[in-house]
């Protein structure tokens, strides 16, 4: 198998795979979209909110915002410790506190770990008018887009020339490229040998 670099930034890299079939294109496309698991906002409890809108159409939005973290730091709710009643290890705290006249950016939302914040501050969450306020806590936890879109790592495709796969990978969250392709061949290379082991 060859590998040739063709692109790269921070939000994308586009690389060639040569020597390899259709299967294990597509096993490794549809590992990093769905399998690599990222930090999101599930769980939002209010304290007020006066917005124009639901408190659900707010938390919505929260999990849909992209949050940077250092790869590998966290661990999945049920298989920490902490036997999933939630620590350092397996969440992140945010705390929102804004009162109008003014718009609601992610930028607003403060983290109780200074490793891990909104990707971009400048996704607007709602307006408050005047007097209006919006309080709340959320909670960010692992997971993988394989359970909900917020969790989705990136959007990857590949064009098919004879044996050669030209793969583009362009992440929506709060890893680089770089980080979901090295974590999708270690799922695969994981999951291969517990196929070998159950054998």
């Amino acid at each position: 198998m060859k590998i040739k670099i063709l692109k790269k930034s921070d939000d994308e890299i586009e690389f060639e795979v040569t020597g390899r079939t259709p299967a294990f294109a597509n096993a490794l496309r549809r590992t990093m979209m769905v399998k690599v698991p990222v930090l999101a906002i599930e769980d939002v409890i209010f304290t007020a909110n006066d917005s124009p809108l639901f408190d659900e159409v707010i938390a919505h939005r929260l999990g849909l915002i992209p949050l940077k973290f250092v790869p590998k730091t966290f661990n999945r709710r049920d298989e920490c410790s902490c036997g999933g009643e939630g620590c350092i290890n397996c969440q992140v705290v945010f705390v929102l506190d804004k009162t109008g006249p003014c718009t609601v950016y992610s930028g607003d939302l403060k983290s109780t770990n200074p490793e891990v914040k909104p990707l971009y501050d400048n996704i607007p969450i709602t307006k408050l008018g005047e007097n209006q306020k919006l309080k709340l806590e959320a909670v960010a936890i692992m997971g993988t887009g394989k359970e909900h879109a917020k969790w989705k790592a990136a959007n990857a495709f590949y064009q098919y020339e004879g044996d050669k796969f030209k793969f583009t990978v362009e992440t929506v969250s709060g890893l680089s490229p770089k980080d979901i392709v090295i974590q999708a061949t270690e799922i695969l290379e994981s999951e291969a040998k517990e196929l070998k082991k159950a054998l």
